[in-house]
């Protein structure tokens, strides 16, 4: 497949199935500026050394099918053209995709889970996954990345009209790993969707979340927690494309960073096309630094091409934990340990309550306490 005539948006202005479309990145690109493209072992300029596996395992309720499907399946590849040349690479190289499927105004009584597991970091993996959630049906799908990894894979989620759709994804690779992922979800008219990445361990992770609207009336709400630690590069760029009358979007994305070279990179680009008429949206990105020698890039960015919309705006903040509300926490008989951990609870907490997955949401409570362990500790 060649170039897709039709860009995904400004910002993003090329699409194609073709690896040999994307010129191989230098740094110097502005989608590549903050990547480590060195410590991508190859993903990037297909010098990757394509024997690496990584394993997929799924638990899904009676109303869910998962299938594990060849690459000639009809149904790969509908939502989502790649836009850059790592996630070109993965469709070219995968050689077998997970396809979820939620029947017609089915509700599924349980989350679909589908666990990623690494088994060796020094090889390159390639996956694909398209969940596909078919007309007013409703359901939650889980994915969990742990295990040593050097992975690289594109993610779709297809929600029909009067659907719904949860996604939670935890990056939890062991230390060393890399993870290059688009995750792009395609909403029919009235279809709600809403996805929580969660980002902890790993080397390298870049997790590119894109939203695209098919019909009036959709509602996309993208969350994002994050806890980058010394010598860690943990990137998020988002998309958010605007081309259909009255539909919604929110993004909110917090993360916490401490220890040397720890490095957050948060890039939100939201685009109202001139047809988005009524398009209400706004995005978010806080990063809390917990110590010296972190590094945070946050950079949002939102197109405007029609007069006429219900609300649009983005915000961004860095900075310390606030002096004050230690001083008062302290004044009350808190350690100082423990106000900067019920600090950090609280600004993440309010994000990792709204996983709907209780057994997922206290797995994320005890790996931020996990890390707040680890910088005491030190």
């Amino acid at each position: 497949m060649g170039l897709d005539v039709k860009p995904l948006s400004t910002l993003h202005d090329k699409a194609s199935f073709d690896v040999g479309d994307f010129d191989v990145p230098t740094g110097r690109e502005e989608e590549w500026r903050f990547t480590p493209l060195r410590r991508l072992r190859g993903l990037h300029n297909g010098t990757a050394d394509a024997h690496g596996k990584v394993l997929v395992e799924a638990e899904a309720p009676p109303e869910v099918t998962v299938e594990t499907v060849g690459r000639d399946d009809a149904r790969l590849g509908t939502a989502y053209v790649p836009s850059d040349r790592v996630s070109a690479q993965a469709w070219n190289s995968f050689a077998q995709a997970t396809v979820v499927t939620v029947p017609k105004e089915a509700v599924a009584s349980a989350p679909t889970v589908l666990r990623l597991r690494g088994e060796d970091a020094s090889a390159a993996a390639y996956g694909h996954t398209t969940v596909i959630v078919e007309p007013f049906a409703q359901a939650t799908v889980v994915l969990t990345h742990r295990g040593p990894a050097t992975y690289a894979d594109n993610v779709e989620f297809v929600v029909g009209d009067g659907a719904r759709l949860s996604v939670i994804s935890l990056q939890d690779w062991a230390d060393g790993s890399v993870h290059v992922s688009h995750q792009h979800a395609r909403l029919g008219r009235d279809a709600r969707f809403v996805s929580h990445n969660i980002s902890l361990g790993g080397d390298v992770v870049r997790i590119s979340p894109s939203v695209a609207y098919e019909g009036p009336g959709g509602d996309a709400e993208l969350y994002g927690v994050y806890f980058v630690d010394g010598g860690q590069h943990l990137e998020h760029r988002l998309l958010v494309d605007h081309a259909v009358p009255n539909c919604r979007s929110r993004v909110d994305y917090r993360g916490a960073l401490q220890d040397q070279d720890a490095h957050a990179v948060w890039i939100g680009d939201v685009i109202i096309r001139a047809e988005a008429e009524g398009t209400d949206t706004y995005e978010l990105n806080r990063n809390l630094v917990l110590t010296d020698g972190t590094r945070v890039d946050s950079v949002p960015n939102l197109e405007i091409l029609t007069g006429e919309v219900a609300g649009a705006g983005h915000a961004s903040a860095s900075g310390r934990l606030d002096d004050e509300h230690l001083f008062y926490l302290q004044a009350r008989g808190i350690t100082f340990d423990q106000a900067r951990r019920m600090v950090v609870r609280g600004y993440l907490g309010q994000l990792i309550e709204r996983i709907e997955v209780p057994e997922v949401r206290e797995k994320v409570h005890e790996a931020i306490e996990a890390e707040l362990d680890r910088g005491a500790a030190k």
